[in-house]
């Protein structure tokens, strides 16, 4: 599962990224988090297959998920306290429920 988070700038997503990634470490999930910026999207959305929004960009959600569609992807807003989940385990369990149970496998063949 590869995870972009995508804010303004990329300040904020990198803190995010970094957190699900620890995360997803911990509990043992293949997941991988970059982050990126809404002025990198189409170009991020190639190795993307959910996108985690940052909540100021909330009022760019439809332009981010038609976006994202076109390549396959998923969207998530996140929520107005995100950055407040030091630990990511939060925003995992948003990552976890909205790509479902059946896609918690691992990436590669040599991990199945």
């Amino acid at each position: 599962m590869r995870i972009l988070v995508v804010c303004g700038a990329g300040a904020s997503s990198t803190f995010v990224a970094q957190r699900v990634r620890r995360a997803a470490s911990e509990r043992g999930l293949p997941y991988a988090a970059v982050a990126g910026t809404t002025s990198s999207l189409e170009i991020d959305l190639d190795s993307a297959d959910l996108v985690l929004v940052g909540p100021h960009l909330a009022g760019q959600r439809e332009h981010i998920e038609r976006t994202a569609a076109a390549h396959g992807a998923a969207v998530v807003v996140l929520p107005d306290d995100v950055f407040t989940d030091l630990t990511g385990e939060r925003t995992l369990d948003l990552v976890v429920a909205a790509v479902g149970p059946a896609a918690i496998v691992p990436d590669t063949p040599a991990e199945r």
